[in-house]
């Protein structure tokens, strides 16, 4: 953006139009806020030392990966509405490692890559039903990143094929 405020700078002089860019910047730059403040309320729920990872924010809540009973990695949700967690009942294994986790905006529909027997799934978790479901890859591929839309009805997937990795966009049934 700056190369854009200087750009017609540039014409009245090196000088002038760097140092009028330099200014602008600065004013600019102290109209930022001192710094984002954690939110009181839910963030001492979630301040558990531990390997947390892969948090995914919708409208109503918070679904992230942290360590569960055992050392086993589980997904996991905070409403935000309640601040408290409820279970996932049929989603989380102790034999499975996730290792991306998205929501939908009304936290009914996640999307989960997680490693079981020596394979690396992508699955689609919905909330109510308590139903687990793969998601086929085609052609075959490895999942690694994922991130569900709000409404639900597509997900975004890294994969990798022959080594290389892509973004696919998959239409929800």
């Amino acid at each position: 953006m700056s190369g854009a405020l200087l750009l017609p700078l540039r014409r009245l002089g090196r000088g002038v139009g760097l140092g009028l860019g330099l200014g602008l910047g600065l004013c600019l730059g102290g109209c930022q806020p001192a710094g984002l403040q954690p939110e009181a309320g839910l963030n001492p729920r979630l301040a558990v030392p531990g390997d947390d990872s892969s948090p995914s924010l919708g409208n109503r809540g918070l679904a992230w990966i942290a360590p569960g009973l055992g050392g086993h990695r589980q997904v996991r949700w905070l409403d935000l509405a309640s601040g408290l967690g409820s279970p996932l009942p049929g989603l989380n294994r102790p034999d499975a490692q996730p290792i991306s986790v998205s929501v939908d905006g009304q936290g009914q529909r996640f999307a989960l890559v997680r490693r079981l027997e020596g394979r690396t799934e992508l699955l689609v978790y919905e909330r109510s039903l308590a139903l687990l479901r793969p998601i086929p890859l085609l052609p075959a591929g490895v999942p690694g990143q994922v991130a569900l839309s709000a409404d639900g009805r597509w997900l975004a997937v890294q994969v990798s094929r022959g080594g290389a990795w892509q973004v696919e966009l998959l239409a929800l049934p």
